[in-house]
C-alpha cells in the first residue's frame, strides 16, 4: 500500500525500480501526510547519515521506522517501515 502515489515514466526496463533516493522535497511531503494521518506534529524524516536509498523517520528524537521508495510501472510510492519488539510490547 502506498502512502502517496505520483505518476511518472517508467525508468528501467522492467519499469522497476527500488531503493532509490528520497529528495528533500519528497521527505517534506511524506512528512506533511504522515503528520495529518497520525495527527502528530513531531513526525520528522531526517536524512540517513550513511545511505542514501532511505531516510529515517522519527517521533520526537525517538527513531521509528525507515521510509524508502519505490517506482514499478511508472507508479511511484513511498514505504515506511517499523519494526516493533517483543521487549517494547511488555513496557505496554
Amino acid at each position: 500500500m502506498c502512502a502517496i502515489r505520483v505518476r511518472s515514466q517508467p525508468s528501467g526496463p522492467d519499469g522497476h525500480r527500488k531503493g532509490q533516493s528520497v529528495k528533500s522535497e519528497e521527505r517534506a511531503k511524506v512528512e506533511r501526510y504522515l503528520r495529518e494521518r497520525f495527527a502528530n506534529k513531531q513526525i520528522e524524516i531526517r536524512v540517513r547519515p550513511r545511505k542514501t536509498d532511505s531516510a529515517e523517520v522519527y517521533i520526537g528524537d525517538e527513531f521509528v521506522g525507515v521510509l524508502s521508495k519505490d517506482e514499478e510501472e511508472g507508479e511511484l510510492c513511498y514505504h515506511f517501515t517499523m519494526t516493533i519488539l517483543d521487549l517494547d510490547l511488555e513496557d505496554s
